[in-house]
């Protein structure tokens, strides 16, 4: 893995794609336990047969979690920082036994007023083993700058 990095270590343009996760049944029902949803297109294949999906889907919300996990798995990787917020689309379903993985870049980038900071903005997209986006958005993310006793 590459050393997490500050922000003038990264420039626009640069990109990275995650490693996969195969999303089980049993990462779905602890995201159900963790979050309380437990809504049967989640949790009963039965019912989820019944619907437009034809079998369960992942929660929406457990995608952007896995957009965001796997980012911090990726070869593009910072300093921790502070998520500033997420703009985010569920484009398609995420079924149990996908792959998936994220892949983004960085947009744009600025100082900010606040010493020792840096804003980059990531749009990102979770996409499967099909190459399919299954969702997508943009993740605003503050990171540190280079201490300056490094920098010298």
């Amino acid at each position: 893995m590459s050393e997490d990095r500050y922000y003038e270590d990264v420039q626009v343009g640069d990109a990275s794609v995650s490693p996969e996760v195969t999303v089980t049944e049993a990462m779905v029902m602890t995201y159900a336990e963790l979050t309380g949803d437990f809504t049967p297109v989640h949790t009963d294949e039965e019912y989820a047969r019944t619907t437009p999906f034809g079998t369960r889907v992942a929660h929406g919300l457990f995608g952007l979690s896995l957009a965001d996990g796997l980012k911090t798995r990726s070869d593009l990787r910072f300093h921790p920082g502070m998520s500033l917020g997420w703009t985010w689309d569920f484009v398609a379903p995420i079924k149990l036994g996908d792959k998936v993985r994220v892949r983004f870049h960085v947009a744009s980038m600025r100082t900010t007023k606040r010493p020792g900071w840096g804003i980059v903005v990531l749009p990102s997209e979770l996409i499967n083993q099909r190459d399919e986006v299954v969702q997508r958005g943009e993740h605003r993310l503050m990171i540190p700058r280079r201490p300056v006793a490094e920098a010298a």
